[in-house]
């Protein structure tokens, strides 16, 4: 992972005696020059813009890593070719100037590994500007170490006319390694069901069963019903897989009179939705209660009402539901009128429950538009696909994490890789909160063994580390780089040169 971070911000063109007979300028517009893991990296932008070669010649740009003991280590060359230089090179079987063996090289083989792997372009037809990448092994010595440029200007017979090296930074001594941030993969769960559920106060007429939908206020609570299958209904990534209906009576009749209202009220609403709905025979499914006492509970213990304690007593006690009923009426008379009045009637309910399977979205497009419009249709799987393709640290990269840590904020693994998207960033707070719900899995042990090598605590990075090992291989390089740094405790020294 990134460790040491020189950037360019302004151009620097190396133009020293540049000319039309000698090395011509070439600009940099930026540069990032770092340790990732087990590799140093350089990435900068070369401006070809100011350079100009002449057709018998070639020009020749070479990162080289140096250190202060004079360990070289050059990276793959880009060369400038001039007309008849460009063709000379096809004819010679695309043998670049400047590679191993070369011996008018400024840098001798015992220095530096100089590679073939060299980017020709024809003078011509050379970019404006050119996103340069070279990795290679990280090895000590490169730990105290800088970044220069040689510029190699070649005629004709292959013969090194001029030799340049520029300086891009100064010495510096690498930060630690990081460790690598390591992303899980969500469980593939299967097909992902959801409910919608709600409560109906459908009004009948005394002692009847048949739905009037103009009756009082059945346009309202039919219409509550209606509106959360149309949720659904009509959506083509949903497939609903079941409805099923509740009906609850109110005490105030005799229990065998409520028993057979609950029942046939309950299917008088089956049937109107049916009518409605083109639902498969086995999707539809009822239930009933006589006599809603669960519900008058709750309306009671959350009131002032008088003689609280004993009306809660009685409707707890275990006597047949009509003597209970008629007790609390013949006891307490002026508040048995209270409920029956402001109570009773939310008892009479039908309780409803929409179950859905949502289709799994592989597409990446499709995933991003359901993240925009309906976020809670994503399993963690599909988060984990657009995140696993954004770039890491992108706006999209981290928004995905930060939706799905939202949508699932109980769950560890979302968790885990919202806090590897901080830690990423930087966010070491953030980081620490979504750690503290991401459970105790090796992959939670290795993101918190993660945090507290960047915040600096060595030794319970080590052992968290350690812990994480036998199941996390990634542990082993910051354990071994702990060791490093015991071993290697020296004043940091970063520097960077503009020119």
């Amino acid at each position: 992972m990134k460790k040491s971070i020189f950037i360019l911000s302004a151009i620097a063109a190396f133009s020293m005696g540049a000319g039309a007979k000698g090395i011509s300028p070439v600009g940099i517009d930026s540069i990032s020059f770092d340790r990732h893991g087990d590799y140093m990296v350089l990435d900068m932008n070369i401006n070809f813009s100011p350079t100009d070669v002449q057709s018998s010649r070639a020009q020749v740009l070479t990162p080289l890593i140096i250190s202060e003991e004079g360990d070289t280590l050059a990276l793959p060359s880009v060369g400038i070719y001039g007309r008849q230089r460009y063709i000379q090179y096809l004819r010679n079987g695309r043998h670049p100037l400047g590679s191993i063996g070369n011996e008018q090289s400024a840098i001798s083989d015992q220095q530096s590994a100089i590679s073939n792997d060299q980017s020709i372009f024809k003078n011509s037809e050379r970019p404006s500007g050119l996103a340069y990448h070279a990795d290679t092994p990280y090895q000590d010595w490169m730990g105290n170490s800088r970044l220069v440029m040689r510029r190699q200007l070649y005629g004709c017979a292959d013969c090194l006319i001029e030799e340049r090296t520029d300086g891009v930074t100064e010495y510096f001594q690498l930060d630690p390694a990081i460790p690598e941030i390591v992303y899980f993969q969500a469980k593939d769960t299967g097909a992902k069901i959801e409910t919608l559920e709600g409560s109906a106060f459908v009004d009948f007429p005394v002692d009847q069963t048949v739905i009037y939908p103009e009756y009082r206020n059945n346009v309202r609570e039919l219409g509550k019903i209606r509106a959360t299958i149309d949720t659904v209904y009509n959506d083509k990534d949903v497939t609903i897989t079941g409805v099923w209906l509740k009906g609850f009576a109110s005490p105030e009749s005799p229990y065998s009179h409520n028993t057979d209202l609950a029942i046939g009220r309950t299917a008088a609403l089956k049937k109107y939705i049916g009518q409605l709905y083109r639902f498969p025979d086995n999707i539809m499914a009822t239930d009933y209660e006589p006599e809603d006492w669960a519900g008058l509970r709750r309306f009671v213990d959350n009131s002032n009402i008088d003689h609280r304690e004993e009306i809660l007593a009685m409707i707890d006690s275990d006597m047949d539901p009509d003597a209970k009923e008629a007790k609390i009426k013949r006891t307490y008379p002026a508040e048995y009128k209270f409920m029956l009045q402001n109570y009773y009637p939310a008892l009479r309910h039908t309780d409803y429950k929409i179950t859905y399977e949502i289709k799994r979205f592989d597409d990446l497009e499709k995933i991003r538009e359901v993240m925009r419009t309906k976020p809670n249709r994503l399993s963690l799987r599909e988060f984990f696909l657009l995140g696993n393709a954004a770039e890491p640290g992108s706006d999209e990269f981290n928004d995905v994490y930060e939706t799905a840590v939202r949508m699932y904020p109980d769950n560890p693994t979302a968790n885990i890789n919202a806090a590897n998207a901080a830690l990423q960033r930087q966010d070491y707070t953030t980081a620490a909160q979504y750690l503290d719900r991401a459970g105790d899995s090796p992959e939670a042990v290795y993101a918190r063994g993660s945090l507290a090598f960047k915040t600096g605590d060595y030794d319970k990075a080590e052992q968290l580390m350690k812990e994480a090992l036998p199941l996390i291989p990634a542990a082993q390089s910051t354990i071994d780089e702990i060791a490093r740094l015991r071993a290697n405790d020296k004043e940091k020294i970063v520097g960077v040169v503009l020119e």
